[in-house]
């Protein structure tokens, strides 16, 4: 597995406690659902390496 790169993020209270409990529902972290939203929002737009987006499709 490749390694993850860390960096600190800054979110407003509100925005992560709604993060949470979507997170949860998933089962997922809090880290994990962020970067499965980011992810899926890339591979739509069409922007993640290798995939195209959904309307291209």
């Amino acid at each position: 597995m490749a390694a993850k790169k860390s960096f600190p993020l800054r979110i407003d209270p509100e925005l992560h406690e709604a993060l949470e409990r979507w997170a949860g529902e998933e089962f997922r972290s809090v880290n994990g659902h962020i970067e499965y939203l980011l992810r899926e929002s890339l591979k739509r737009a069409g922007r993640l390496p290798g995939k195209k987006s959904r309307e291209e499709e």
